[in-house]
């Protein structure tokens, strides 16, 4: 059911979207000079890497797209880079993702091999399953940017905070998950993307 779902909903959104990503692509290339797209490497089911596709939203740096963690550093996010993380707009080229099937509409998120490193046996748990869009610790955590930034070391939050507790969702998820469950959590991150 799900992957039917997905595929089925993903072809929908690409329909539904379509302007809407063009016109978000058109404004990135006039307003952040350089590539519309931010593509990094991330680890999925099975310990699989992939290319997540994001849209850009910080200035173009090097070395960025390789893996690197800027915990905290929102030096390099522009105006319309904030906008389009705010409104969560940045994660709509996920959607090739999923029609790609590295990943699903929900499941937990894929990380950087830099933490996928972390705490391993959690990690090869939560690796039976593909990761998505969204997911219970995307709403629970849908302001990290700002409780990394007001951190003293955010490296340390992120490992022994942040990420313990997104871990132990994850984990949840993929023990509890259910199709309808799945609906839930989709209705309630349209929910917290629309309260902002």
């Amino acid at each position: 059911m799900k992957p039917l779902f997905d595929r089925l909903f993903c072809f929908l959104g690409l329909l539904l979207f379509s302007l809407l990503l063009l016109f978000i692509a058109l404004l990135i290339k006039v307003l952040m000079p350089g590539p519309v797209f931010f593509i990094q490497q991330r680890t999925g089911r099975q310990g699989r890497t992939f290319k997540l596709i994001k849209f850009r939203t910080m200035k173009v740096a090097s070395g960025k797209s390789s893996g690197s963690f800027d915990a905290g550093d929102n030096s390099r996010i522009t105006p319309f880079g904030q906008f389009l993380r705010k409104t969560k707009l940045d994660e709509l080229p996920q959607l090739f993702n999923v029609l790609k099937g590295d990943m699903s509409f929900v499941g937990p998120r894929p990380e950087v091999k830099q933490w996928t490193e972390v705490y391993p046996e959690k990690w090869k748990i939560v690796h039976l399953v593909k990761p998505g869009i969204t997911d219970n610790a995307s709403i629970e955590f849908r302001n990290e940017e700002e409780i990394l930034a007001q951190s003293d070391d955010p490296i340390k939050t992120y490992r022994e905070e942040i990420l313990p507790r997104k871990l132990d969702l994850y984990i949840d998820y993929v023990n509890n998950q259910t199709f309808l469950g799945d609906l839930k959590i989709i209705l309630k991150t349209i929910k917290v993307v629309i309260k902002g």
